[in-house]
């Protein structure tokens, strides 16, 4: 249900998040609240134990993590030593041969 309220932004940024909204969403004093921006829209998302409950398993089925980071960052380094002319670029990267 898409409900509206009027508030008002103080001389520090701050509004009030009306009653019934805090309500309905489990806010209460302490609550944090994620604040993105969004093709000009603010979107607030309380980060309550209910919706961190919700996120479980939403990553299942995708490559780890760790190896997405390991990636990025490897690709990253790259692209820093490409700007100082120090490397080519390489796709992937080197494998170790083992040692028998």
């Amino acid at each position: 249900m898409n409900e509206n309220a009027m508030v008002t932004v103080t001389s520090k940024g701050q509004m009030v998040i009306p009653a019934r909204f805090r309500r309905e969403l489990g806010i209460r004093k302490g609550t944090r609240v994620s604040v993105t921006q969004h093709d000009g829209h603010l979107i607030l998302q309380p980060i309550t134990k209910e919706f961190i409950r919700s996120l479980q398993g939403c990553l299942k089925g995708g490559p780890p993590l760790l190896q997405m980071l390991l990636e990025e960052r490897r690709k990253e380094a790259q692209f820093e030593n490409l700007r100082a002319g120090r490397e080519r670029f390489v796709s992937r990267p080197r494998r170790r041969r083992a040692i028998h």
